[in-house]
């Protein structure tokens, strides 16, 4: 699902490098984007929460033969998800209670730190009049991220220093967007390292997990915060400390989980591993960086769990130090390792000889 989009369009590629003989069926429901599709054959359906999505998508899997069905959106994954028994073939999804709590910052947050995992302080935004009482208790925390409970691509956030500036943002989406102010929260702001992680799990069971850490950021002179959720260029790491973290929280959520999980970590201004986000069910728009370093192809692996293959992997974490991931608009990511990465690149310094 999703297909013409970056995310899917990337996965596609990913699942190609893995196993080049994979039939690969994409669908949408934007005639405009399912131009762009990457897949073999690609079809126009409704959208997910359209009365007729489910009968038009068991159309399209008799038809094509489908096996395995990929929601790759996060409003894929909970309408699928939702009625996955009536889908005529395989899903491999989490449960609907853990994609909706992951959905919900605010409460993902809450529930973390009750299980001892380390996440920002937050706080909900129940009105714009008691945004003061809030600054009071995250003091002498500054400054504060103010960004919305659920959705991606930083939609929403800010850094703010004090409650005016709270205030004026929130109010803004109020009045342009018919965003109500308890839909934000305001948080500790995390100043340190930046990592992002992709995992598979099975059954409860952690089977692989990647990480990589975003150095500079996509569009982030255009946000008012400076940055984006999003890298321009990023970097593999080993980072076990993050790692720990993120396994260990999605096993909090559910001891039987199954399916991929995306994640944010930011370092806390004492180097400690926080913890800021989860995308439950499908992979992120930088699976490039998770599938083509390493021993094992995060997409492929995942294709395999969800056939009830055998998986023989010996360690979960899956490292490749020293590749980096360059992306811009409108270009395929280009994942290189560090050797190569100014190969056929000259320079020419004003005053130097080009000899």
């Amino acid at each position: 699902m999703g297909a013409g989009g970056g995310a899917t369009n990337n996965l596609i590629r990913s699942l190609r490098l893995g196993d080049p003989s994979l039939e690969l069926v994409g669908c949408h429901s934007n005639r405009f984007t399912l131009v762009q599709s990457q897949a073999d054959r690609s079809y126009l359906v409704p959208s997910v929460d359209h009365p007729a999505f489910v009968e038009s998508l068991n159309a399209l899997v008799e038809k094509e033969d489908i096996g395995l069905l990929v929601p790759n959106s996060d409003d894929d994954v909970r309408g699928v998800g939702a009625r996955r028994n009536e889908v005529r073939c395989r899903v491999f999804l989490p449960r609907c209670e853990v994609v909706d709590l992951c959905r919900d910052k605010l409460e993902l947050s809450a529930f973390l730190e009750s299980r001892g995992i380390s996440v920002p302080a937050t706080c909900a935004v129940t009105s714009l009049e008691g945004i003061e009482e809030v600054f009071d208790r995250l003091d002498p925390r500054s400054p504060l991220w103010c960004r919305l409970r659920s959705g991606q691509g930083a939609m929403g956030a800010m850094l703010v220093k004090n409650p005016e500036q709270a205030r004026s943002w929130i109010r803004y989406w109020e009045d342009m967007r018919g965003v109500p102010a308890t839909m934000f929260t305001l948080s500790e702001y995390l100043p340190g390292r930046d990592f992002a992680c992709q995992a598979l799990f099975k059954s409860g069971r952690l089977v692989l997990i990647k990480s990589y850490e975003r150095l500079t950021y996509l569009g982030g002179g255009a946000h008012p915060a400076g940055f984006s959720s999003l890298a321009a260029l990023s970097k593999t790491v080993f980072a076990p400390e993050v790692i720990e973290v993120c396994a260990t929280a999605v096993q909090a959520i559910d001891a039987d989980v199954s399916g991929v999980f995306c994640f944010d970590v930011k370092q806390n201004s004492s180097g400690a591993p926080c913890l800021t986000e989860i995308n439950a069910g499908r992979f992120g728009l930088s699976t490039s960086i998770f599938d083509i370093p390493g021993r094992h192809n995060t997409a492929i692996t995942y294709v395999h769990l969800a056939f009830d293959e055998l998986v023989d992997i010996a360690e979960e974490y899956d490292v490749a130090e020293g590749y980096y991931m360059v992306r811009d608009y409108d270009t395929v990511p280009a994942v290189v390792h560090s050797d190569e990465l100014f190969e056929g690149v000259n320079e020419v310094w004003a005053g130097a000889s080009l000899a």
